[in-house]
């Protein structure tokens, strides 16, 4: 998943970046308002973190600008403890949450992902699932039946891109763009070298295939 942090406390976006990679999302980082508006309008996002105070245009300004041009990633909003008036606001002008800063990170995932939950594809422990496939996203396990499956950030990245997106065909530009961030060096091939990966660890070993290509356009999980 694909997050963008709007922060310009250097200190506090670049270790929320750290952080978020280490969990194997994608991120990319915008320091004032103008810069990040126009990250949110170009690219396609799962979430987006936002301060309220920025330099240029403000974090409510962004919001606004944001939700009225269709973006509908859930927005989870960074504030200072005597902000109370501009939480309102933002919440009025479209975000779906808030943090008060000093928050633990431990904190700021769950909300990110109490946030992109879809009451169609999860269950109990933040799981998605395709027939006898369950991903744990608090867990970050996968099992087929009853065995486990080692994956890499980047396979269980992609799997969970197309586990959300399930029945649904994927084009391999908007599984790129979903997975990996704006500075990313990714070659013509990556993607299906990837691919290749979670085939031999979630299809190969069981006879049944999950992930079907879509000649000439990219992939789907299940049917």
């Amino acid at each position: 998943m694909r997050v963008l942090v709007i922060e310009d406390a250097v200190r506090i976006a670049d270790s929320i970046k750290v952080g978020l990679e280490q969990e194997g999302y994608a991120v990319d980082v915008e320091y004032d308002g103008e810069n990040g508006l126009l990250a949110g309008l170009n690219e396609p996002y799962d979430l987006i973190i936002l301060d309220i105070i920025l330099p240029g245009i403000d974090g409510i300004s962004v919001c606004r600008q944001l939700r009225e041009n269709d973006i509908t990633a859930p927005i989870l909003m960074l504030t200072g403890k005597t902000q109370e008036r501009d939480v309102i606001e933002g919440l009025n002008v479209g975000a779906d949450d808030y943090l008060t800063k000093q928050f633990s990170f431990d904190v700021l995932l769950a909300r990110m992902r109490a946030l992109l939950r879809r009451p169609k594809d999860f269950m109990t422990d933040e799981q998605l699932s395709v027939e006898d496939l369950t991903m744990s996203l608090s867990g970050r396990t996968v099992r087929r039946g009853d065995v486990m499956i080692h994956l890499s950030r980047k396979e269980f990245a992609i799997l969970e891109y197309l586990l959300r997106n399930k029945g649904k065909a994927c084009s391999k530009e908007d599984i790129i763009s979903h997975v990996w961030n704006f500075d990313a060096d990714i070659l013509p091939n990556t993607l299906e070298v990837f691919i290749a990966y979670l085939r031999a660890k979630i299809d190969k070993p069981f006879g049944n295939s999950l992930i079907h290509t879509i000649r000439g356009f990219g992939y789907r999980v299940g049917n």
